[in-house]
This record gives C-alpha cells, structure tokens and sequence, in this order.
C-alpha cells in the first residue's frame, strides 16, 4: 500500500462523526450569573453551557433556583451581575426590536402548562402566532392543526377548552404552543410532573423525537430520575447556588458532591437507573 493510502485510511486523519465538546455549538453560555431577591441570594457565580442539539437536564434540590434560572435567561427576572449569551447574542445589548427576534426563537412549556383557561387548545397555540406573525385566519388554523398532530394531539382537541383536557393531554398542548413560531430552542419546566408513569414516558420519547427531527435544542428543569435516565444528553446539577456539575449520567455518578451522592445513590434512583450504569454508581 502506497504512503498515500496509509495516511487516507488512518482514523486519526479522519474527522470524527461525533463533534468533540470543544468543537459543538453553545447556544446558551451563562457567565458568573447572580440572582437575588432581596437579600435572598438564590444564585452566584454560576456558570453554564447549552450546546445545540441536545437535551440538558436540569436538577437541583427543592427551591434551589432551577425555575429561577430558566426564567432569567428568558429575561422575566432580573439579575444582579453575570453574562447570559443566547444564540451568540449577549442579551443585554439588545434594543426592543432586536430582543423581540431573538424571543421568537425561543419556546417555553411553562409547569402545569400554563395554558389560558378561556380560550380554546387551538386559542391558545395561536397566541404567539397572533403576537408575531401576521397570517391570515386560515392559515392559523392550519398551521395550529399541524402542531397539535406533531405532539400527537387528535384534531378534535382543536376546539376543546383546557378544563376538557386530561393531564397528559395539557401537557402536549402546551408544547405545541411552544413549537407554534418553530423555535431553536424549547425551555421545559417539569414537563412531566403530575403524569403517570406510561403518560411521563411517552412524553419523554416525544421530547426525543422532536429533538431529532426538527434539530430542536432543549433545556429541561425536572426532578424526573426517569426523564434524566431515558431522555436526556447531559444533565447540569444547581446546588451551593452554582452549577456544581455538567454532563452525561457517568459524570454525575463520579461526582463526589453530598447532594449528588445523595440524589442519583439513592435508593430510589439506583431502582430506576438503567442496569449498565448501576456499577458506576456502587
């Protein structure tokens, strides 16, 4: 075999299929961030990366903060110092009209749903529509009807009120009000609190699927052990007001943390834990 061959056929010459972490996007970069109400310090010198493409799960104890950060990156709470980047825009540069395109990327599943009791399912996917876009009525309605069969939702939930709904049946249409303006990133707010196991687990599998098939980047606040488990990529732990850990399953495992030990070396969770992780955990 010729020089030439050798080097075509040598791996280390070969780019990788899967992006090193260095090399993969960051569409949400949170520097040194501090929130405080008043003189409640709930965050400080915290540091976080979202990468494009991926599903983070985000954990932490109890009244930590993880709605908190969700809600300050989305810009409905003030922070006291710190850098927050989304989508290689520093926030607080924007003027309105520039905040305003950088929202319509965003979709938020907010806990419970959230959804306005008085209007309709199909109402309420067409809110931000309404707010955004300028479609005539028709296409509202089509475009409401594609959303609620990409969560799965049947077409005659269109014209149903939420107190019609059961509560597997809100939850996906609340995130089909948040896939309504075709985001790049989806923020959700234990999705799956309040399902049963088999409704948790089909929304887990849809959150996948949606990811892959619309390229969707998700950043997920849960305390679901079962969500971490079998939907998520990487997984962020809040506690000590920072993120004291970011990455697969394995990291979390290897973490010497006292509140990391204690959440995924539980009882309960080393029940729930997928049996190929299970050694690590001992």
């Amino acid at each position: 075999m010729s020089e030439q061959g050798i080097q075509e056929a040598d791996p280390a010459t070969q780019q990788d299929e899967v992006p090193r972490e260095a090399e993969r996007e960051v569409v949400i970069r949170v520097r040194d961030l501090k929130v405080a109400f008043g003189e409640k310090v709930i965050m400080d010198g915290l540091d976080l990366d979202v990468m494009r493409g991926e599903i983070l799960g985000f954990v932490g104890g109890s009244g930590q903060g993880k709605s908190v950060l969700t809600r300050t990156i989305l810009g409905l709470v003030q922070k006291a110092h710190g850098t927050i980047e989304v989508l290689g825009e520093d926030v607080d540069t924007l003027n309105l009209v520039q905040r305003r395109a950088l929202e319509r990327r965003f979709g938020v599943m907010f806990q419970q749903g959230a959804l306005f009791s008085a209007l309709t399912v199909k109402q309420n996917i067409q809110l931000p529509m309404r707010e955004y876009l300028d479609m005539s009525p028709g296409l509202l309605d089509e475009m409401a009807m594609v959303k609620l069969d990409l969560v799965g939702l049947p077409a005659d939930a269109a014209e149903k009120s939420p107190s019609e709904l059961s509560g597997g049946m809100i939850k996906r249409a609340a995130l089909a009000r948040a896939l309504a303006l075709d985001p790049d990133i989806v923020f959700l707010d234990e999705p799956t609190s309040g399902l049963d196991p088999i409704g948790a687990a089909e929304f887990d599998q849809l959150i996948v699927t949606l990811k892959e098939t619309l390229g969707l980047t998700v950043f997920m606040v849960t305390h679901d052990l079962d969500s971490l488990y079998s939907a998520c990529d990487r997984i962020g732990a809040l506690a000590d007001k920072r993120v004291i850990a970011v990455g697969p399953l394995a990291t979390m495992l290897a973490s010497d943390h006292p509140w990391l030990k204690a959440y995924f070396g539980g009882e309960r969770a080393m029940a729930r834990m997928p049996a190929d992780h299970r050694k690590e955990a001992v």
